[in-house]
């Protein structure tokens, strides 16, 4: 995760009306990032058990951990694993890095449930965006080859890459020509857009027009989208639904939009509380089950991250967005 540019997301609250929301019944399992940057983590072995123990059955890595990978042979959690971001120049240009990538890294575990491969994590650099494509299809091709081709290929955006996202129905992409050829790809293969939604960044950037409420499931607000009469009690699902509808605009409406992270600090800013964060991951688990107002059903997601990361740069908040100290108590208590 990064630090995250709000500009496009501030609008998404502009208009407010205050009621009473309502959410989908039920817990549903979700995904949980699980990151590295730390001295005092615990072994992988331990935290692959801890996901077991917490009934966590997806997982997002953000480079080929091979003591992790080796840990979560034949558990079942699904896993969401980064090209980082690197690798991805040699994947554009040379078909041998990318076979030499998949047979160290995918082949030697065919116990793991590999669901996606992310060709990099929030690439905002203008020439670095145009090796993505071509590293997928790289990349793609040397799964096929490897005789892995259910693995589907995509790529993490930062929630900067759309904009006009208020009501979400005018949400665009901010670059037509970097991610119209990556949404006709992903229509073209059936794999999901990833994208990093994070309303905690929307809300401190904009206190005034954004309520705690909106950005953190709880009742008390709704915005209709005069666009088309959809009413949202989330600014999340805002979020999201301005995703889809930039996919719209695109001429690519069946893709697919998996939520590659999400997440509320405990500690180190404004409002970056363990109530606040417990209100939203919990709120978070409750809701994806039941989608959006535009995309109703199981909207997949993942939660950044499992563990407080001591050695992460940036903000004092990136340390802290995890659910659990790394002697694996829980920050705050979650229901899976």
């Amino acid at each position: 995760m990064a630090n995250h540019g709000v500009a496009s997301v501030l609008a998404v609250a502009a208009l407010l009306l205050v009621a009473v929301s309502t959410f989908p019944a039920g817990v549903h399992s979700i995904g949980v990032c699980n990151g590295v940057l730390g001295n005092n983590l615990p072994s992988p072995a331990d935290v692959v058990k801890l996901y077991r123990s917490k009934g966590i059955t997806a997982m997002r890595i953000y480079a080929p951990e091979r003591k992790v990978l080796r840990a979560l042979s034949g558990t079942g959690i699904g896993l969401l694993m980064d090209v980082p971001n690197e690798n991805i120049t040699a994947f554009a240009s040379s078909p041998s890095a990318a076979a030499a990538w998949v047979k160290a890294n995918v082949q030697p575990y065919p116990g793991v449930s590999f669901r996606y491969i992310a060709v990099g994590n929030e690439i905002m650099d203008v020439d670095a965006q145009k090796n993505i494509l071509p590293a997928m299809k790289n990349l793609d091709a040397a799964l096929a080859a490897a005789g892995r081709g259910g693995i589907k290929v995509s790529t993490s955006l930062r929630f900067d890459v759309f904009t006009n996202t208020y009501p979400p129905s005018s949400g665009v992409f901010a670059d037509d020509e970097f991610m119209d050829p990556i949404a006709e790809y992903l229509e073209s293969t059936g794999a999901p857009l990833l994208a990093n939604v994070y309303p905690y960044f929307a809300y401190v950037g904009d206190t005034t027009n954004i309520h705690l409420d909106y950005a953190t499931f709880q009742p008390g607000t709704t915005v209709t989208d005069d666009g088309n009469g959809l009413k949202y009690t989330s600014l999340f699902d805002a979020m999201v639904d301005s995703i889809y509808a930039a996919l719209e605009d695109s001429g690519r409406p069946g893709v697919k939009v998996v939520v590659s992270e999400t997440g509320w600090p405990s500690s180190g800013s404004f409002a970056a509380t363990a109530q606040n964060a417990r209100t939203y991951n919990q709120n978070l688990i409750n809701h994806v089950g039941g989608g959006t107002p535009k995309r109703p059903g199981l909207l997949e997601t993942y939660m950044f991250a499992m563990f407080n990361e001591n050695l992460k740069t940036g903000d004092e908040t990136e340390r802290h967005f995890g659910l659990f100290n790394p002697d694996k108590s829980p920050v705050y208590t979650l229901s899976f």
